[in-house]
């Protein structure tokens, strides 16, 4: 039995899968996000270690026999979150999150001190990547920054609390703007423009490589008969790569999740920062992802739901199964700000086209639509890198509404493929990793593809009328600064 763990943004989900990789049980709890002023986005660290805690002591009510047999768990989590460590490795404050737009000046600065960070690092510096939020916290509270001692992205603090130890994987190491991605090590001179050492990092593993075990204590209290293996585990999105086998050059994949991604694992870098294009070591030795991100991608249905006061299966209902023809109303999704392909945490979201007429249809469809459009944004930053999109695969809670992955075949213009339980693709993964850390088998042995349970292939007409309308979908992004 292996154990896969994924601290995500909106909860931490726990899936048990067995030696036939089947999940046998899995168990979800929400967390909260705070946002002290606009654009600022934070979370407590220990609302992470009770969410988890809470999946775990749920699966031994649940499924006590197989917990107990557990010998591997992978961890999996969202990315660039800055979490700061006291001496004691209590956290100095609410950890920084992903989405989080207020390091945008320092973002210039640290490109000024460190001009070698694109070709080193094959990412641009952006105020969601970890680096730069040092840089902030430096400026804005220095008491905070002179009592650092650790930093950590999330899922790294949950493994420390795990086992004691502080140790990363280089797929999440990589979203930090601190590791040579080529060489799968921090990089020195990364660290000194933040004024940090490798003594304010965790050790640095491969993501399939055994980490360290669960303390003992843990181990008991969720009826293990031995302490498992930790595997240094991955990123969100390469940990959903590993869950559906994407781990071979020409597999594209899409993440719906809170925030959306277009990644593409490649057998070298191919790195374009100036499109935005990031660069992150894959969770498997020898491989990497480049990636087209957007900061809201399911958020904005959430978004939209709230709006509207009705749950999302409410909202999609009414839409049927595939689109018609696209909707009157255009959107922006840049609740958030945006990254791929303008970097800009200051851009805001925008409904346009509204008349007398409108109604809640066409504003869901056109919801569904911005996302898909941003998307296409990433497909050309990753075509101008030498990556081209023949299909893609789709995982994360968005995956599960075929009205927007018929949207998505006939924005993107190629077929979409969906799997049973592609919500769950980042937790899967990490328990697939979780299993390589403890049996060593072949990569390609364990990281299988699912099984595709529909595709969406698109409709020549449709996909001819979304062209059409992509140029006037850009054309009202405006940047504010």
């Amino acid at each position: 039995m292996y154990l896969g763990i994924d601290l995500g943004t909106s909860a931490v989900k726990t899936v048990l899968v067995d030696d036939a990789q089947r999940v046998i049980a899995s168990e979800s709890r929400p967390l909260a996000t705070t946002s002290p002023q606009s654009g600022y986005y934070e979370q407590d660290p220990a609302q992470w270690i009770d969410a988890t805690f809470a999946t775990l002591d749920a699966l031994k009510a649940s499924h006590a026999d197989a917990l107990a047999a557990v010998l591997g768990i992978g961890l999996s989590g969202q990315m660039h979150g800055a979490t700061l460590l006291d001496a004691s490795s209590r956290p100095l404050r609410p950890c920084i999150l992903w989405n989080d737009g207020r390091s945008a000046a320092e973002c210039r600065i640290l490109e000024q001190r460190w001009p070698d960070l694109h070709a080193v690092t094959g990412n641009k510096a952006m105020a969601g990547f970890t680096a730069p939020k040092l840089l902030w916290i430096a400026t804005h509270e220095p008491e905070i920054f002179a009592a650092t001692k650790l930093v950590l992205l999330p899922k790294a603090y949950l493994r420390l609390v795990l086992s004691g130890e502080a140790i990363e994987d280089v797929s999440d190491a990589s979203g930090s703007l601190w590791l040579d991605a080529a060489r799968r090590d921090w990089s020195d001179a990364a660290l000194a423009a933040t004024g940090l050492t490798r003594e304010h990092m965790p050790r640095l593993v491969e993501g399939c490589a055994p980490a360290t075990t669960l303390r003992n204590e843990l181990a008991r209290r969720w009826g293990m008969t031995r302490q498992p293996i930790i595997a240094g585990g991955a990123g969100d999105n390469p940990a959903g790569a590993v869950g559906i086998g994407a781990i071979a050059p020409g597999t594209a994949f899409i993440s719906l999740g809170t925030s959306g991604a277009l990644l593409a694992p490649t057998n070298r870098i191919a790195a374009n920062p100036d499109r935005v294009v990031h660069t992150f070591c894959h969770a498997i030795p020898a491989m990497w992802i480049q990636a087209g991100a957007i900061l809201s991608a399911a958020s904005c249905l959430a978004w939209a739901a709230r709006l509207f006061g009705v749950t999302e299966a409410e909202l999609l209902a009414p839409l049927g199964a595939r689109p018609q023809a696209p909707s009157p109303v255009s959107f922006l999704p840049y609740l958030a700000g945006e990254r791929t392909p303008h970097d800009d945490p200051a851009v805001r979201g925008m409904l346009n086209g509204l008349s007398h007429g409108t109604d809640r249809g066409m504003i869901v469809q056109a919801v569904l639509e911005g996302v898909a459009f941003a998307l296409a944004d990433c497909r050309d930053a990753l075509a101008d890198a030498g990556i081209a999109l023949a299909e893609a695969d789709v995982i994360g809670g968005g995956s599960r509404s075929p009205y927007w992955l018929a949207v998505l075949a006939n924005v993107l213009n190629v077929p979409i493929h969906r799997f049973a339980g592609g919500e769950t693709g980042a937790a899967f993964g990490a328990a697939r990793l979780g299993r390589l850390a403890v049996t060593g088998e072949a990569i390609t042995a364990v990281c299988t593809r699912p099984q595709r349970v529909e595709t969406f292939e698109p409709d020549a007409g449709l996909a001819d009328a979304y062209a059409e309308r992509l140029p006037a979908w850009r054309e009202l992004y405006r940047p504010r600064h």
